[in-house]
């Protein structure tokens, strides 16, 4: 297989709970077909990512910039949502991940010719993971499907992709 497609945390508190948006679930159905289409042509491999902190998160860096416990390890905000759970079964891989972007997601990717990103947020995870993967494979294609990811906000979702674009990123509308 020469491309991957990641998906990024698309988790119940992102997508139901206190961080979630109306953009974040808006994207659902583009993301179902999109994935049905993968998973029936066998056109790429799947890895998903989970953001998961443990029950100290609010004492973390991160939990004092962002005051808000989510996606604490096995709980029902830090499952992936029903609507792609079932996608996993596919999914070469399901990566942990402690922080906005996954220092595993590189090695995985190793063999690809193209990784594309989609899920949430634009702004933090997903420009997070393409530029660390840009950054370890410079020849690799990276890119974004704009339609199936959604930022925290429709002006930070925005600036995410002009700043990815930036770094020679492909943007799919």
């Amino acid at each position: 297989m020469d491309k991957a497609i990641i998906v990024i945390d698309m988790q119940n508190d992102f997508v139901f709970g206190e961080l979630s948006t109306d953009e974040g679930r808006n994207i659902i159905p583009r993301l179902v077909e999109k994935l049905e289409k993968v998973v029936s042509e066998k056109s790429a491999d799947l890895i998903f990512t989970q953001d998961t902190h443990k029950d100290d998160y609010l004492s973390t860096q991160e939990g004092r910039n962002l005051p808000i416990t989510h996606c604490i390890k096995n709980s029902e905000g830090w499952e992936i949502i029903s609507d792609l759970k079932r996608f996993t079964t596919y999914a070469k891989a399901v990566i942990e991940k402690k922080t906005f972007g996954s220092t595993r997601l590189p090695s995985l990717i190793k063999p690809y010719k193209e990784v594309e990103f989609v899920g949430l947020c634009t702004d933090i995870c997903i420009i997070s993971n393409a530029l660390l993967v840009k950054a370890f494979y410079p020849e690799l294609i990276v890119s974004v499907d704009s339609k199936c990811c959604a930022g925290t906000t429709p002006e930070a979702h925005d600036i995410a992709l002009t700043a990815m674009k930036n770094c020679q990123c492909k943007i799919y509308d």
